[in-house]
């Protein structure tokens, strides 16, 4: 590839780690300690608040309903008043952090549902509150869980950084469709691909040594 092809995929690929590093720590921010409520305000569970339980678990389960880049379109509204604009990579991070918070929510839940019940009993016994419990037991015991599932939410967040570029959204989606496709370079195409696998393989190798890093931690704590 000539210099100035490596140097759109250069910036390119620095667009799309920008874009999902903006949308997977704002996702982590909401979906976190969403996904924690979820796991413990059923009936009858540690914070007990049922009604809005079932309300959040709707409006989860209506934007994980919705296929991504339908989303993408149906909040260019929303997005322009967010962004100032509906293209280019600001404008992309909005609808990425609204597929991402309701994804990363339910991976939280489900790490934290998998925390042994009896841990939970002790602490109540030791006389402690919600709150510590949620702190100190819930969320250190789910803590590589949640690393394994916020690698996961990465994982795919890459994936649909991709997708937005179908929509103007740039980094190495829109890299690919212009030049790839549109202008019949099949180099520049296969030259995106290949980051994007190195970009996935990166991340998950690292999520993966953080878990069990986190997991004999615990074990030995």
């Amino acid at each position: 590839m000539s210099p100035e092809l490596v140097r759109l995929l250069v910036q390119a690929t620095l667009d799309t780690l920008q874009m999902v590093a903006v949308a997977a720590s704002l996702g982590t921010l909401i979906g976190l300690p969403l996904g924690v409520f979820l796991a413990t305000s059923g009936r009858g569970e540690l914070l007990a608040a049922p009604w809005l339980n079932r309300v959040l678990g709707l409006v989860v389960n209506a934007t994980r309903s919705t296929p991504f880049i339908i989303l993408v379109v149906a909040i260019i509204p929303f997005t322009r008043l967010i962004a100032g604009t509906s293209i280019g990579t600001a404008a992309a991070t909005v609808p990425l952090t609204v597929a991402a918070t309701p994804f990363i929510a339910r991976l939280v839940e489900g790490a934290v549902r998998e925390v042994d019940g009896g841990l939970v009993e002790a602490a109540r016994a030791f006389g402690a509150s919600p709150l510590q419990i949620v702190l100190k037991v819930l969320i250190p015991e789910a803590l590589p869980g949640i690393v394994l599932g916020l690698t996961l939410a990465v994982v795919s967040l890459i994936g649909f950084s991709a997708m937005v570029g179908a929509v103007g959204g740039g980094g190495l989606g829109d890299l690919g469709i212009r030049y790839g496709y549109q202008r019949f370079m099949p180099e520049m195409m296969l030259a995106v691909v290949v980051v994007l696998i190195v970009l996935v393989q990166l991340v998950q190798t690292l999520g993966d040594r953080l878990a069990r890093r986190m997991n004999k931690r615990l074990r030995h704590g």
